[in-house]
């Protein structure tokens, strides 16, 4: 999985990776104030999806991410009920395996690039199948944070960065049914996470869907 460094090259920790850790953080603290609120009947902004339905996916999802990136089981499939009777404690459990794991398994950029990560739709170098884990956890983060009227918690820089790289990027290829819709039109003047979201196909706090 590594990739041989010339001599004397510094090997760095990949910006995605660090940007993972911050997500999992802000989201941790999202998803104990849905709890304290008991709010998992909340509508989130994915159509049909409620806060615990959001919040399982997410978890599900993680739990595969540790899988493939450690060789190990997950123990499940992405949709089986991940959180039992303790939300809150599912989402810290699976952050705290998720972390290291993408701490081990792309531990310097040459890691990173040398990945491939099996996912639900198929196999992606590693550096995308980071950067859609991280738009995972954050943006499932801002889905909750709607959810409960918890949007002071949202990391507005964080969503303004990676509504960047997702625009570099480019969504076209995931643009269909049971991945994302198409983007939605919002004001260039909202908030970092309705933009972040207006662009996932997400409407946001009744601003216009179309």
């Amino acid at each position: 999985m590594t990739a041989q460094r010339p001599a004397g090259a510094i090997a760095r920790r990949p910006v995605v990776v660090g940007r993972i850790d911050r997500a999992l953080a802000v989201t941790g603290t999202v998803v104990e104030a849905a709890g304290a609120g008991d709010g998992w009947s909340a509508p989130t902004p994915c159509a049909g999806w409620d806060a615990r339905t959001t919040l399982n996916h997410l978890v599900g999802g993680m739990r595969i991410y540790t899988a493939e990136l450690t060789g190990t089981d997950a123990g499940g499939e992405h949709h089986d009920d991940w959180l039992g009777t303790d939300p809150v404690g599912a989402f810290r459990a699976a952050a705290e395996a998720d972390r290291p794991a993408w701490h081990r398994a792309a531990a310097t950029d040459a890691d990173l690039a040398e990945m491939t990560v099996r996912l639900g739709f198929g196999t992606v170098p590693g550096p995308l199948a980071a950067l859609i884990h991280l738009m995972e956890v954050l943006a499932h983060g801002v889905d909750l944070a709607v959810a409960v009227g918890r949007t002071d918690l949202v990391d507005q820089w964080q969503c303004a960065d990676l509504l960047a790289r997702l625009r570099r990027v480019g969504l076209d290829d995931f643009r269909r049914p049971g991945l994302f819709g198409p983007e939605l039109p919002v004001p260039e003047s909202a908030a970092a996470h309705v933009r972040l979201s207006a662009f996932l196909g997400r409407t946001v706090q009744g601003l216009p869907a179309g």
